[in-house]
């Protein structure tokens, strides 16, 4: 050990004793200080043009960074983004699909003028096109408001105040600040969110963050909470708060799945990754006004469009199999309905059903596809889905017995379910292990069956169903 290195020890530790504070307190403090004398050493040289923009960020900054609000604003905001979605996708979506149903129609009399054979109708329209043609009317609408919104926050500068409110929470389940950004980066697309923890320095720090993200609902995801939530959540809510309701609900779902990463880092941070958080610096920028027209077109295009494009190639072949499986019949009875058979003993004790766990097993590859896959499990009639409006999707359901726990833990186990295919091998990609990609999908996969069955068990114990 070097003079210098010693006396550095040396001098923390009695800064330690003197002010009787941890180690990461005294970090912290030593890092203040060396920033402050940083800061009169420029003072002579650095000159701000506008000190009114810079005392005008400072005081915002001691809003939305305050300990007091920082966490109430960041939840409003996130609130807001939610219900702008939920409430511009309402109409577009149905647009598209009645769009999409037009051309199916043409499509569907354009085989039958050709004589093509039945089997060859339903794999190429009411396999590959509706279920394809269902994605892209379910996901387009929410993705082209909800990404240009995030990144116009983040275009403002917010997005780094999130992280240093997060900061204090990660570092004490000994993580990293900087896993604030890439859990943001998921709720857009899991899988890219696993490429941006390159941003953390930290293996152990960067592995947590990789583990863990998958907790943050996607893109894939939210079309399944959010029609969850509207169908079953809000039954007696006045229509004219229906969907500020939803949106509730869906912060309450982001909220679990923040605290089951902290819990989850937390506990792998005093086990399989040991190690002490690394101090995390962030200089947070100035506030700016947002190119809004540059910001939306970039957004769009570099986000929303790279999204769909994977859902659509993964639904693609997703909706040809779904529909083999739905029209080969064993018996009397297609295989899809023996799979369903097969898995609902197991699928019951945690509070879902067979078409269910089948339709989570199916919809490996993308999150996207696991609702037309359920759909088309309880039509039982061969096509992707049959179902026209919310009114007749719930009654599907309730024909099936879902009660508001079936509704739940769907949602619970559709946000803390294992990842998707693709992030599956991003992680893979970025790990270069098996054995850490192995559990990146054994861990949340054991997390959503005890959840799921936890909650089963206390409400029907309470006999609240």
């Amino acid at each position: 050990m070097s003079r210098q290195t010693f006396a550095l020890n040396a001098a923390i530790s009695e800064l330690k004793q003197r002010a009787g504070k941890s180690q990461a307190d005294v970090r912290d403090q030593l890092v203040s200080g060396i920033y402050a004398a940083a800061g009169e050493l420029c003072s002579d040289v650095v000159v701000y043009k506008n000190r009114e923009k810079l005392r005008s960020t400072y005081k915002l900054d001691r809003i939305v960074t305050s300990p007091i609000w920082g966490f109430p604003i960041m939840l409003l905001l996130l609130g807001a983004v939610f219900w702008l979605t939920i409430a511009g996708a309402n109409v577009p979506s149905a647009l598209i699909a009645d769009f999409f149903g037009w051309i199916e129609g043409y499509l569907l009399d354009g085989f039958h003028a050709i004589g093509s054979p039945e089997w060859l109708t339903g794999v190429l329209v009411l396999g590959l096109y509706r279920g394809t043609s269902w994605v892209i009317s379910v996901m387009l609408p929410p993705m082209a408001i909800f990404f240009p919104v995030f990144a116009l926050l983040e275009n403002f500068g917010y997005l780094p105040r999130v992280a240093f409110n997060m900061d204090r929470l990660f570092k004490k389940s000994g993580g990293h600040g900087k896993q604030a950004l890439t859990m943001s980066m998921g709720f857009g697309c899991n899988a890219a969110a696993i490429m941006s923890t390159r941003i953390i320095e930290s293996p152990r720090e960067r592995m947590l963050a990789i583990l863990t993200n998958n907790f943050v609902p996607c893109n894939g995801r939210w079309p399944t909470l959010i029609l969850l939530a509207s169908l079953f959540m809000t039954v007696g809510v006045a229509s004219s708060f229906q969907t500020l309701t939803t949106a509730l609900i869906l912060i309450g779902m982001v909220l679990i799945g923040i605290v089951v990463t902290l819990t989850v880092s937390w506990t792998l941070s005093k086990t399989m990754l040991k190690g002490v958080p690394t101090h995390y610096t962030l200089e947070l920028p100035p506030y700016r006004k947002p190119q809004y027209l540059k910001t939306i077109l970039l957004a769009s295009r570099e986000r929303s469009w790279a999204v769909l494009k994977r859902a659509v190639v993964v639904a693609a072949p997703a909706g040809v199999l779904t529909w083999i499986l739905g029209n080969i019949y064993v018996g009397d009875v297609s295989v899809l309905n023996h799979m369903a058979a097969f898995f609902d003993p197991f699928a019951h004790a945690i509070g879902l059903d067979g078409f269910i766990l089948m339709a989570f097993i199916l919809g490996l590859p993308a999150n996207e596809i696991v609702l037309p896959i359920l759909l088309m499990g309880y039509l039982s009639s061969g096509a992707m889905v049959d179902a026209d409006g919310m009114t007749n999707i719930k009654e599907l359901f309730l024909s099936h017995n879902w009660t508001w726990l079936t509704a739940l833990n769907m949602m619970l186990f559709s946000l803390l379910h294992y990842p998707c295919g693709t992030t599956l091998i991003n992680i893979f990609k970025e790990t270069r292990s098996p054995k850490w990609t192995f559990l990146s999908f054994l861990l949340p996969t054991a997390i959503a069956i005890g959840v799921t069955f936890v909650v089963t068990q206390v409400v029907r114990g309470f006999g609240l169903v």
